[in-house]
C-alpha cells in the first residue's frame, strides 16, 4: 500500500526550510506559539484571498514577531502610501494578543515583510488560486485547465506541471476527478523543486477541490524566486 507524503514536508532540511522558524524554551510557550501561527495563517489566508498570497512564513526573536508574504500582486497589500500594510499589521497585533490571550510584553512588536513573486506561473499556490478564479466566473472547467497548463508550461523555469480538480463539475449530480499533466512531476527525487498548493473554489453547487504541483527543475545549490522589498513600518 502506498504512502502519500506532501511534497513540502518531504524535502524539509534537504532544499526546503521550515515555514514557522522560532525556538521554544518551554513546553507552555511551544503550544501557546503553534497556537499564534495558526491562528495567524487562518486569518491571513482569509483576509488576503484575491491577492495571489502564496506563502506565509513567521520568524520570533525576543523583541519582534516578524510576519513575511509573498504575493504576486504586492500593491494590493501594500496599498497607497503603505495604508493597507499598515492597518494590516494594527490588525495582525490585535489578532496575535488574543489568541495568545494576554498584550504583547513590552518592547515585543509585530513586523510585517512583503515579498514579490516575479514570475506567477512558476508558483503553484498563485496558480491554484487562477484555477478557482476561473471555475468561480462560471468558465468550463476544461478550458480552464488547458489555459492555464499551457501558460505555466510556457514559463521558462517550470519543466514540468500537474492540475488535478475533483467534485461536482460542470453541475453534475455525481462528483468525479479531472486530471491535466504536462511535462514530468519526479515526486520521489528529493533534489526535485516541487512546489506544491491545494486550493477551493466556492461554486453554488457545491466546493470544487483544486491540487497544483509544479516542477521547477533540480535544485544544486540555494536559489531563490521572490525579491525581497524593503520593510514596512
Amino acid at each position: 500500500m502506498t504512502h502519500i507524503v506532501h511534497p513540502y514536508a518531504h524535502r524539509l532540511g534537504i532544499i526546503r526550510d521550515w515555514k514557522s522558524r522560532w525556538f521554544a524554551t518551554d513546553s507552555k510557550s511551544y503550544r501557546e506559539n503553534i497556537k499564534v501561527d495558526e491562528t495567524i495563517r487562518r486569518y491571513l489566508t482569509k483576509r488576503l484571498r484575491g491577492t495571489y498570497t502564496s506563502n506565509i512564513e513567521i520568524e520570533r526573536s525576543q523583541s519582534e514577531l516578524r510576519v513575511i508574504i509573498s504575493t504576486a500582486r504586492p500593491g494590493l497589500v501594500i496599498g497607497r502610501s503603505g495604508e493597507n500594510a499598515t492597518k494590516l499589521r494594527t490588525d495582525l497585533t490585535k489578532v496575535v494578543e488574543k489568541a495568545q490571550g494576554h498584550p504583547l510584553p513590552a518592547g515585543k512588536q509585530v513586523k510585517l515583510d512583503i515579498n514579490e513573486i516575479r514570475q506567477p506561473e512558476t508558483d503553484a499556490a498563485v496558480v491554484a488560486y487562477m484555477v478557482a478564479e476561473g471555475l468561480e466566473k462560471r468558465m468550463p472547467f476544461r478550458r480552464v485547465l488547458k489555459q492555464t497548463v499551457e501558460k505555466v508550461i510556457a514559463a521558462r523555469e517550470v519543466e514540468g506541471v500537474r492540475i488535478a480538480i475533483s467534485g461536482r463539475l460542470g453541475g453534475a449530480e455525481m462528483s468525479r476527478k479531472e486530471e491535466v499533466k504536462k511535462g514530468r512531476i519526479p515526486l520521489q527525487t528529493f533534489r526535485a523543486d516541487i512546489d506544491f498548493a491545494h486550493e477551493q473554489a466556492y461554486l453554488p453547487y457545491g466546493v470544487i477541490g483544486i491540487k497544483v504541483w509544479i516542477f521547477r527543475g533540480n535544485v544544486y545549490q540555494d536559489k531563490k524566486t521572490s525579491v525581497h522589498l524593503p520593510e514596512i513600518k
